[in-house]
C-alpha cells in the first residue's frame, strides 16, 4: 500500500472532528509503511533527539520523469511515531533532493495542526526526523 499525498492527508485529517480520530488515522498511516529490515536497526541509522527509537535507511531510485529520487525506509518502536513517520514520508519519500529541500514542512505541519497536539518531546523528535531527512537531501545535492 502506498502512502497518500500530503494534500490527501490534509484533506483526510481535516475531515475528522476530534483529535482521537486524527490520532487513529495517523497510526493507520504508520501501519501502511513498508516493513523495515532488522539489519538496518543500527546506531548510525538511529535518529538522535527522539524519545522513541527511530531508524532511517536512505536509498535512491530512478523516476522516469524526475530522474534520481531519494527513498527512505523508516521505522520506530512506537506506533504513533510510525504514524508521524508516515506523515513525513508522504512529504519526502521518492522526491528529488531539491524537492525535499524546497518543501515547506512547517506549513504542512501547520495545516495539519499537528504540533499543537504533540507533547514537546514528540515535537522535538519530529523535528529531528525532518532534520535528518533534510541533511540526507543536502548531502545528495
Amino acid at each position: 500500500m502506498s502512502l497518500p499525498t500530503t494534500e490527501e492527508i490534509i484533506d483526510d485529517i481535516t475531515f475528522f472532528d476530534d483529535w482521537e480520530e486524527k490520532y487513529k488515522y495517523i497510526i493507520d498511516l504508520g501501519k501502511s509503511l513498508p516493513e523495515f529490515d532488522d539489519a538496518w536497526r543500527t546506531p548510525e541509522r538511529l535518529v538522535k533527539g527522539c524519545q522513541s527509537s527511530v531508524w532511517i535507511q536512505p536509498g535512491s531510485a530512478q523516476d522516469s520523469e524526475k530522474g534520481e529520487v531519494l527513498t527512505f525506509a523508516v521505522d520506530s518502536d512506537a506506533v504513533i511515531v510510525r504514524g508521524l513517520l508516515g506523515l513525513v514520508m508522504a512529504a519526502y519519500n521518492e522526491k528529488t533532493p531539491a524537492e525535499i529541500l524546497s518543501f515547506n514542512i512547517d506549513e504542512y505541519f501547520s495545516e495539519l495542526d499537528l504540533e499543537r497536539h504533540l507533547s514537546p518531546t514528540r515535537g522535538n523528535g519530529l523535528r529531528s526526523i525532518v532534520g535528518r531527512v533534510q541533511a540526507i537531501a543536502k548531502a545528495s545535492v
